[in-house]
C-alpha cells in the first residue's frame, strides 16, 4: 500500500485589477477560497477583533472569523511581536507546571519498570 501526501497550496488570481480570487487547496480538495473586488466592501486597514479557526503552519498564517460571516487571512509576519510577549509570571508558572508534569511521567516510566522487574 503507497501513501501520498499532497502539500497544501495557495492559489492566488490577480490576472485581472478589480479582483483577486485566493484559494487553499489540499491535493484535490479545496479547503479555503476568498475575493476581493472593487464593488465588495474593503476591511484591510481596519482593526477587528477576530477568533482564530485553524492555524495552518505551512503558510505560515492563520484563518480567521471576525463575525457577521466574515472570515479573513493573517499571515503570522502581520502579527505584531508583543504579542508573542508571556509575562513573566505566567512563563514561570507554565514552566513549574512542565517540569512537574515530567517529574510525574518519569516517575510513571519507573515504576512500570520496576513492576516488569518482578
Amino acid at each position: 500500500m503507497y501513501i501520498y501526501f499532497m502539500p497544501k497550496k495557495m492559489l492566488i488570481d490577480a490576472a485581472h485589477a478589480e479582483e483577486t480570487r485566493v484559494v487553499v487547496v489540499d491535493g484535490n480538495r479545496v479547503e479555503e477560497f476568498d475575493f476581493e473586488s472593487e464593488t465588495r466592501r474593503q476591511l484591510a486597514g481596519n482593526i477587528y477583533l477576530a477568533k482564530v479557526t485553524r492555524v495552518e503552519p505551512s503558510l505560515q498564517a492563520a484563518f480567521v472569523d471576525y463575525g457577521g460571516n466574515r472570515h479573513g487571512f493573517l499571515a503570522f509576519s502581520e502579527i505584531h511581536p508583543d504579542y508573542y510577549q508571556i509575562p513573566i509570571a505566567d512563563r514561570e508558572a507554565l514552566m513549574e507546571e512542565e517540569r512537574a508534569y515530567a517529574e510525574a511521567l518519569r516517575e510513571q516510566e519507573e515504576n512500570a519498570q520496576a513492576e516488569k522487574k518482578t
